[in-house]
């Protein structure tokens, strides 16, 4: 009895003060809400100073300084506000319209909007192409397609890296798996002639015929001459292999007509979206749909590449897709099919003729002779001066590139050679006349490292040390980069301007 009758009378107090109890939590979670949604409005120069001031000298280093490295460019005010936008928050696995969360309405609306205008961008037809824009980047792109197609230990063949080739067309050396292409599959590099620095198709062919691939891949990540996709269909044909192209840094010129496509004669075609493109840092599938060939009793043999490659991307070896990744691929295939980014992809053949033209008459050697592209490899033998060493001391007066190996480099760790691109200087408005001077820079900061070389030796490291501790040799450093910063601020940077 006295238990019932304490306990009617505890349930009545808590009763009659849920009300006030209630308010008070209210107020509170209000005060806590307002004082959190505060605290992530803060723009990152209040709330992060430290991490705000390195992304300021950051953009102050690209728009002072001369940005040479083939497969960068600096990208439009539409795309960067793409990747700062409400669409990082928002988890969408799966497809279109089979998600695997819910609140994707308008998520699916970007990526078809994406695959759409990447396909455009090509002049692709939907029914014979489609397009995977999910990729976090290129490398992924390339590892997803041998999942879907080669299957593990299967065999692939891709340029040689020493040979222009890139890591993940299958890279090993003699004493390790380098790429984990090389790892999870069979691979045999192809080459260049030593000689001529360009592809030796028969020896190819040869090859490819004893090892029997089960995809080839043409691809480069630095070579300067158009490459032969029909001759590289003719191959794959010959051994019953797909062809795969990785236009990765030529994709750009691809989009507006200034190079050969790689479509008319592949299967599969993978690509970054950030070089030549000028899209953010992602990647992109395209592959075949329909008939793949006539089988001997005249039955068609389609293609089934559109579920292989999907499922390989996700669930196979992503999770989530990056929307705010799509949707600034969406806004850049929309740029690429402008006039304006047609002359933007002329200009910048013109200007990597012109500095190539430029080296040569000063007696650098380049790498097959020439280029038809966006980039020039400079063999640095002939002077007597390390990839290693030429980066270096071109970092060091504001100018950006990077080593590279060159036909017949033993190692891609003492590459001999640099590896210069114009996409990043032309998005900025230089011209051929502009890149006489940048070939003038490239001249005097060369020498300037065969002349410290000479009084450090041949290690890196004591060279390294010269460079920062000979007052002689600071001196002229210095000079040099206080003259190609004001050349180079010159020039009109897009994006963001409050850094």
């Amino acid at each position: 009895m006295f238990s019932r009758t304490l306990f009617s009378y505890g349930n009545h107090l808590f009763r009659s003060s849920l009300p006030v109890f209630s308010k008070r939590s209210l107020q509170n979670q209000v005060k806590m809400a307002d004082s959190i949604i505060k605290m992530l409005n803060v723009n990152l120069s209040d709330s992060d100073p430290e991490l705000y001031d390195i992304v300021k000298q950051e953009k102050i280093r690209q728009r002072s300084g001369l940005e040479l490295i083939a497969s960068e460019n600096f990208t439009s005010m539409a795309v960067l506000q793409c990747l700062g936008s409400c669409l990082t928050n928002k988890y969408s696995e799966g497809m279109p319209g089979q998600r695997y969360y819910g609140g994707n309405e308008f998520i699916d609306k970007i990526e078809i909007l994406a695959q759409k205008r990447s396909l455009e961008a090509y002049g692709l037809n939907s029914e014979e192409w489609g397009v995977n824009v999910q990729p976090l980047s290129g490398s992924p792109a390339n590892f997803a397609v041998y999942t879907a197609i080669v299957e593990p230990h299967g065999r692939i063949m891709g340029l040689d890296l020493p040979d222009g080739g890139h890591l993940t067309h299958g890279f090993f050396t003699p004493k390790k798996k380098i790429s984990a292409t090389s790892i999870f599959f069979e691979s045999m590099p192809y080459k260049v002639d030593p000689e001529t620095g360009l592809i030796d198709y028969d020896a190819l062919l040869k090859t490819a015929r004893l090892f029997k691939p089960k995809l080839i891949i043409a691809g480069v990540s630095c070579h300067s001459r158009v490459l032969d996709y029909k001759k590289f269909r003719e191959i794959c044909d010959d051994v019953g292999a797909y062809l795969m192209s990785d236009m990765a840094h030529i994709s750009g010129l691809v989009a507006a007509g200034v190079t050969a496509s790689p479509f008319e004669y592949s299967d599969i075609v993978t690509t970054t979206t950030h070089k030549s493109l000028r899209g953010p840092r992602s990647g992109i599938i395209f592959f075949r749909k329909g008939v793949r060939s006539v089988d001997n009793k005249g039955e068609k043999v389609m293609y089934d590449l559109e579920n292989r490659i999907n499922q390989a991307v996700f669930p196979g070896l992503q999770g989530g897709p990056h929307n705010h990744q799509i949707a600034a691929v969406a806004t850049a295939m929309k740029q690429a099919r402008t006039p304006e980014f047609k002359k933007y992809q002329e200009q910048i053949v013109l200007n990597a003729k012109r500095l190539c033209t430029g080296l040569e008459s000063k007696g650098y050697k380049i790498v097959t002779g020439g280029t038809d592209l966006h980039l020039i490899l400079v063999d640095l033998r002939n002077i007597g001066l390390s990839g290693a060493k030429a980066e270096y001391t071109l970092e060091q007066i504001s100018v950006a590139c990077n080593k590279n190996t060159v036909p017949g480099d033993k190692s891609a760790q003492n590459p001999s050679g640099i590896r210069l691109g114009t996409p990043a200087l032309t998005t900025r408005g230089l011209a051929e006349e502009d890149f006489d001077q940048v070939v003038n820079f490239l001249d005097r900061g060369l020498k300037l490292a065969k002349e410290i070389s000479q009084k450090s030796g041949p290690l890196l490291v004591n060279f390294k040390k010269v460079i920062h501790s000979d007052e002689e040799s600071q001196a002229k450093i210095a000079s040099l980069k206080k003259e190609i910063e004001a050349f180079s601020n010159q020039f009109p940077m897009p994006g963001h301007e409050e850094y």
